[in-house]
């Protein structure tokens, strides 16, 4: 099975994250999509980050009636801060007759040269990369060259809504619910969430 991972700390997940995770479901040779819930990014402070569990338990909420997209806790038993070649080491072994691919937003193909071991990744796994806006030209990335087959720009819908935005939306008593899933926007309203 080709599987692409969606790795991100949905905090929450809304639905601009189904919107591009679905279009990769229906319009990709990609057969399922792993929400990969991150518990700490290694670039972003954790004290903003609610608890995994309630990060988890929400992309489940949001991707209940969608089969081919799954909820994935797997960096959850990996030592943290992690890096993504482990888990793509880690998810290897575990499901050996899984191919993975990865699914980025254009700024991070950008910033690749960041990441850790990123020609590991390259030469191992396919990128799968969806448009951002944005009014930085275009920057040249010499060392994807050797790589190009491996790197699919996929015209997939623009969706410019941030889990900062909605965070920040609720704290100022702002009404967000139509950039929620139904049951997402009530879980956070329950567990009142991002109010503080």
């Amino acid at each position: 099975m080709k599987v692409g991972l969606y790795f991100g700390t949905f905090n929450p997940i809304h639905v601009g994250h189904l919107i591009i995770a679905n279009h990769f479901a229906e319009f990709t040779d990609l057969e399922q999509i792993w929400m990969v819930v991150t518990p700490h990014n290694p670039l972003k402070k954790k004290s903003t980050l609610l608890d995994d569990y309630h990060r988890l338990e929400m992309v489940h909420l949001a991707t209940a009636n969608y089969p081919k997209i799954k909820p994935s806790d797997i960096e959850f038993k990996l030592s943290q801060p992690n890096f993504t070649v482990n888990t793509l080491v880690h998810l290897k072994e575990k499901f050996p007759t899984h191919e993975f691919a990865l699914i980025m937003g254009e700024d991070n193909l950008n910033s690749l040269q960041k990441w850790k071991n990123y020609e590991v990744i390259l030469q191992n796994h396919e990128l799968y990369v969806y448009p951002r806006i944005s009014a930085e030209p275009k920057p040249e990335l010499p060392f994807l060259a050797e790589f190009q087959a491996k790197v699919h720009i996929i015209e997939a819908p623009v969706v410019e809504i941030s889990s900062t935005f909605i965070r920040n939306s609720i704290k100022n008593k702002k009404n967000i619910n139509p950039m929620l899933p139904e049951k997402v926007a009530e879980y956070i309203e329950h567990n009142l969430f991002y109010t503080k």
